[in-house]
């Protein structure tokens, strides 16, 4: 069975990885203007830190709420990239029936070497507030123990050597499934789930090759406009007649550079890194879905032992009727996830493909404005003949 409303959201399961109140969840859906929203998380100035044994860059995360579980309303404190690597592991432990949402790639950012460039620390930082931002808006994640002690431990070290012991019962029941199960088939549904994610991992990594490509290739012209500019200064130097419309080309090609490199400054800073957030997020889905499939695959095998027992019992053992409930709550959790994440979806990639189409527009505009301006140059040179 599948507890949920028409749109997806679950009316109830009885898993404490779910402890939420419908009334909840369904506030945060409701929540798309923020006029009821009550935490809101901010990642921002990255700092470099250089120590005997290492250098790394901690942010400032700021956190304002009211919500009860919160003993003050504003909190700031500073993390580095394995805080939130510790953060999002915690997650996967303590709530495994839901969508975590994906951290960016830890040391490799195609396109980018120097870890410590201003360009990486940037997209990083984007990255860990999106990551965040995703957490706080969760009807779920945002009530996590993990998720609290993150945005307030001023020494977070203290809880990772603790290691806090809050896995949830469903957390443990799913933790330790050793895999000797084998699911017979997914329900339709769920396989429809999964051969959409496995088509849209592929296109969009299609995508991602072929931009990084046109990317490089237009790095690569660059170099050759920058070249190719100086060269009518040089001659307008020895053309006193040519020299007027010669530098004017070479304006209008270093013009033509400038709105270049914007463009592919925008592709590799705001176009790749959706792309790849939603690769990453795919394959977070891909394991939640793995996850319930061990779960259905052990109801499975303990259905068929209470039946080849062949014993007159009243009712089904209790270790099968809970092994039921969390595959009900797996299939409820796991398809309000999948709404919420086709609803950021469509949101993230119309925003993307709106602003790469006003971005192109912007670059072509500005290339046919320096063409243009040279046009009257070229047309009065014969008549001062």
């Amino acid at each position: 069975q599948d507890l949920s409303l028409p749109n997806g959201t679950p009316v109830d399961t009885s898993s404490p990885a779910s402890s939420s109140s419908l009334l909840n969840r369904l506030q945060l859906d409701d929540d798309l203007d923020g006029e009821t929203r009550d935490l809101f998380v901010t990642v921002d100035d990255p700092k470099k830190h250089v120590c005997t044994m290492e250098t790394y860059i901690t942010y400032r995360v700021t956190t304002k709420t009211t919500r009860a579980e919160f003993d003050l309303p504003e909190y700031s404190v500073r993390r580095r990239y394995q805080d939130f690597d510790w953060l999002r592991n915690k997650l996967e432990e303590s709530q495994p029936t839901h969508l975590i949402p994906p951290l960016p790639e830890k040391f490799v950012v195609k396109g980018v070497v120097d870890r410590f460039s201003e360009e990486f620390v940037e997209t990083r930082r984007k990255a860990l507030d999106k990551f965040l931002k995703r957490i706080t808006d969760h009807p779920v994640l945002s009530f996590n123990e993990h998720f609290n002690v993150f945005l307030t431990a001023k020494d977070l070290n203290t809880y990772k050597k603790q290691g806090m012991a809050l896995l949830s019962k469903m957390g443990e029941s799913v933790k330790y499934v050793t895999g000797g199960y084998k699911l017979r088939s997914r329900p339709l549904e769920f396989a429809a789930i999964g051969e959409y994610l496995d088509t849209f991992s592929l296109k969009l990594g299609t995508i991602d090759r072929i931009a990084q490509r046109i990317i490089k290739e237009q790095l690569e012209y660059l170099v050759e406009l920058r070249e190719y500019g100086p060269v009518y200064s040089t001659w307008g130097g020895l053309e006193v007649e040519l020299a007027e419309p010669l530098e004017g080309v070479s304006a209008c090609i270093g013009n033509c550079c400038t709105a270049l490199e914007e463009l592919s400054e925008d592709m590799t800073e705001d176009f790749l890194p959706v792309l790849r957030e939603y690769i990453l997020y795919s394959d977070s889905m891909k394991n939640v879905l793995k996850k319930r499939d061990q779960v259905q695959a052990e109801y499975e095998a303990k259905l068929e032992a209470v039946a080849l027992k062949k014993e007159d019992r009243p009712k089904v053992p209790t270790d099968v009727e809970k092994c039921q409930d969390r595959v009900e709550c797996f299939n409820a959790d796991l398809k309000a996830d999948m709404e919420r994440w086709q609803n950021n979806k469509r949101q993230d990639f119309r925003q993307l493909l709106m602003g790469m189409a006003d971005k192109n527009i912007q670059y072509y505009e500005k290339c046919l404005t320096a063409w243009e301006s040279i046009i009257p140059l070229l047309q009065d040179k014969p008549e001062t003949k």
